[in-house]
């Protein structure tokens, strides 16, 4: 492995990122800027020409406001190209871009702004009213609505603003972006990444990638990737966003994730790469279209922000005949810490190696100062440049995830003799029965060795002996039969002792996150209630 830093910006024939992320990402346009950058669903097509212009206006709008260095940008809105605009927009002025959960509602908002303190605020114009409320009570001095139609008073205000821009001066280590994460433990904490973090992730991914510039003297072959997930997550921001631009690459982007809709995209574009979380490859599997729709194109599923069920992998494969590629990141990570290679070994199970420039080792559960015993499973920690600075206004959270130059991921995993990374489970997930501790996925991969299972989670629920015992939930594929006991009987002597359930739950839906991960922090609140 390599060891993190400036060995990274050697591999790829650059110097260590002095510069900010957007002069980055321009430098990787391509030299006809009427060549199309993203395509949507409705037949638009933009330019690189357009999203030059178009965020240079957006900047000398936002310089226009006087704000001081370093200032948040926090935005609310839905998916769409202007949105991806503003992004650029941001980083190319010099300041914080800090995306919002569009489900977020008042509490939440109000939580993240007063928490961030951001200058000015984007949301949708339908809920400007309250959202707007909230900022200025704050402290925010500027509120702009832009919505996924092209309409807005952001749009409007920058009509006005010169098409010619000189992005501010940031060096490496300035914040360009602060990301929250999901908060499957007390509140939200917010990731700051800096311009080196993003630049650097954006590279390691495409180095990766044998079809890319970085791998290819000549340039990048076709690169078309298909963006369903939305912007404001990590695993968007990185596998489609910021590796796409930086490759030259075409985003056809779609507003949100819907099967026959993303299956219709493939065939109509020709898409070459798909990131997307395991419940988006067993929707496409689900809906009649997947029969009718061509894969030849794709070079390359991506699946990240879950665990990939071996079953679903292989399933997909067989029906697609496209290859998945499971990776792993944090946010913490600017996105992505390791993954399978493109070509060669693809590990299943296993979330791959180590992306370029990055190391990683296991620690001992208990006592993180310490290496995990032989042999034996332990915490996750890595290292590289795409570590994230610390946490917003969070020097205790950072005590707590750093050692040394090291972060803790929370998750549980084994290193094999090729490298690969196998995760366990995540430390917080694990149920303590009667003394011992029991992985929740280790029981999900049994259950979905059954044939009528479609969807699983195992959550540790209160037990007056034993102090708690798992209890799994599933859905089942259409016309399946079998009933709560079937499972049971099913499940429990396939399990270690304390392993064993104290049922199986059948459910209609599973609760889901915004990218579609199932969401055990929802089903334990939801059983709990």
């Amino acid at each position: 492995m390599e060891p993190s830093g400036e060995s990274l910006w050697r591999k790829t024939g650059l110097k260590m990122a002095q510069e900010n992320l957007f002069a980055a990402l321009r430098a990787a346009f391509p030299a006809n800027l009427d060549a199309v950058a993203v395509e949507t669903d409705q037949g638009l097509n933009y330019t690189w020409r357009d999203l030059d212009r178009a965020s240079a206006m957006m900047a000398n709008l936002l310089e226009s406001l006087k704000l001081p260095k370093g200032s948040r940008i926090a935005v609310q809105v839905e998916k769409s190209v202007e949105a991806m605009m503003l992004y650029l927009a941001t980083l190319r002025a010099g300041y914080v871009f800090l995306p919002l959960n569009t489900a977020y509602q008042s509490a939440e908002i109000e939580y993240f702004i007063g928490n961030a303190e951001p200058a000015v605020v984007v949301c949708s114009g339908a809920n400007f009213g309250w959202v707007s409320k909230i900022a200025f009570k704050s402290g925010t001095q500027h509120v702009f609505t832009l919505n996924d139609d092209r309409t807005g008073s952001l749009l409007e205000r920058a009509a006005h603003h010169s098409d010619q821009h000189t992005p501010a001066k940031r060096s490496h280590d300035d914040l360009a972006a602060i990301l929250y994460t999901s908060g499957t433990t007390g509140r939200s904490k917010g990731a700051m990444l800096s311009h080196q973090n993003i630049t650097a992730n954006a590279r390691q991914i495409n180095m990766l990638d044998p079809h890319s510039a970085v791998n290819q003297p000549n340039g990048a072959a076709d690169d078309r990737i298909l963006g369903v997930l939305p912007f404001f997550h990590v695993f968007a921001n990185a596998t489609v966003l910021n590796r796409t631009v930086a490759n030259g690459g075409e985003i056809v982007m779609l507003p949100r994730f819907e099967a026959r809709a993303a299956l219709a995209a493939i065939n109509r574009t020709k898409v070459t790469s798909l990131p997307g979380v395991p419940t988006m490859y067993q929707a496409l599997l689900d809906c009649p279209d997947v029969t009718k729709t061509d894969f030849t194109s794709l070079r390359a599923c991506i699946s990240g922000g879950a665990p990939l069920a071996a079953e679903l992998k292989e399933r997909f494969e067989t029906v697609t005949g496209a290859v998945v590629i499971e990776g792993y990141g944090l946010t913490e990570s600017s996105g992505v810490v390791s993954c399978n290679p493109y070509e060669g070994i693809n590990k299943i199970g296993s979330i791959g190696q180590p992306v370029p420039g990055t190391d990683v080792k296991l620690v001992d559960k208990e006592d993180p100062s310490k290496p995990a015993p032989d042999g034996e499973p332990g915490e996750l920690v890595f290292s590289g440049p795409q570590t994230m600075c610390g946490y917003w206004n969070r020097k205790d959270a950072d005590a707590e995830v750093f050692l040394g130059k090291y972060l803790r991921t929370g998750d549980v995993a084994t290193i094999d003799e090729d490298g690969f990374i196998h995760i366990v489970d995540r430390l917080k997930d694990m149920i303590a029965v009667g003394g011992f501790k029991v992985f929740p996925s280790q029981v999900e991969d049994v259950l979905y060795k059954h044939p009528a299972v479609k969807e699983a989670l195992v959550i540790g629920v209160p037990d007056a002996y034993l102090g708690e015992v798992p209890r799994a939930f599933v859905t089942l594929h259409d016309g399946a039969t079998e009933d709560d006991a079937e499972l049971t009987a099913w499940l429990n002597p396939r399990l270690g002792k304390h392993e064993r359930v104290q049922g199986v739950t059948i459910l209609d839906v599973l609760p889901k996150t915004m990218i579609g991960k199932l969401d055990r922090k929802a089903l334990r609140s939801a059983v709990g209630s």
